[in-house]
């Protein structure tokens, strides 16, 4: 039986990488899926043709995360398509490696202004549309923010603050039946890390030879736990984050 029957669920970053194993995995038990898209317009409507065409539901809608005028219609428009929201899984964000003596203003603003005040911002528009009967939000964190390596403060700066923002919104949002939980992966092969390079680099290799199970992560490895997360197989957790990540810490 399926876990999701009924829900409906809005995926951040959803049009490819993880967002979209994701939105894929949630609607393969039955949820109705909002397939969230900065600009990637055709990769989204790939996701969307992806799980229709499996007898799936899902809608792709347009709206920057680092914008909150974009957030706010994306919810709006989410509320007019299908009349509630369930599960709201923040996974847009970006990355960007810089030693210290190359962090700026505007370095520090691109990261922070998406992966954590468009995550809080849409948690509370989430929160608004989210009913009596409760809900969950997930928040895809990453490992860096206890393991931060070098020439990552800003962006492992931005992942320990999600995770302090999982903890505070759980104990928040619990009285209205509404958890918040986090998914802090290892490295796993996205689009994104191969456009950077990292696919074949020195840098997985090394990440391979330290993870007891051998190997970075895929994201299938990712999607099931958030399907987790947002059924009722986790209905008493709340404000945890699960690490992801072969055993490497």
């Amino acid at each position: 039986m399926a876990k999701l029957t009924g829900k409906v669920a809005v995926v951040t970053g959803a049009s490819k990488g993880i967002g979209a194993a994701i939105a894929k995995q949630l609607a393969a038990e039955d949820a109705t899926v909002v397939v969230n898209y900065a600009s990637s317009k055709k990769d989204a409507e790939r996701v969307v043709a992806d799980i229709t065409g499996k007898g799936g539901k899902a809608i792709a809608i347009q709206a920057d995360l680092a914008k909150k005028e974009d957030i706010t219609r994306l919810f709006e428009e989410t509320r007019k398509a299908f009349g509630h929201l369930d599960i709201l899984v923040n996974n847009a964000g970006v990355y960007e490696f810089a030693p210290l003596e190359s962090v700026s203003e505007e370095h520090y603003r691109k990261m922070f202004d998406l992966n954590v005040l468009g995550l809080v911002l849409a948690s509370r528009e989430a929160a608004r549309y989210i009913d009596g009967k409760g809900g969950s939000i997930i928040n895809i964190s990453s490992l860096v923010s206890k393991a931060a390596p070098p020439n990552t403060s800003v962006y492992s700066g931005t992942k320990a603050a999600v995770d302090a923002i999982t903890k505070s919104l759980a104990k928040e949002l619990g009285p209205r039946k509404i958890r918040v939980n986090a998914i802090n992966p290892g490295l796993v092969i996205t689009e994104g890390v191969r456009s950077a390079g990292f696919e074949d680099s020195d840098f997985r290799k090394d990440i391979e030879a330290r993870t007891p199970l051998g190997r970075v992560g895929q994201v299938e490895d990712i999607a099931p736990a958030a399907v987790f997360f947002a059924s009722s197989d986790s209905a008493w957790i709340t404000g945890e984050t699960l690490v992801i990540a072969g055993g490497l810490s």
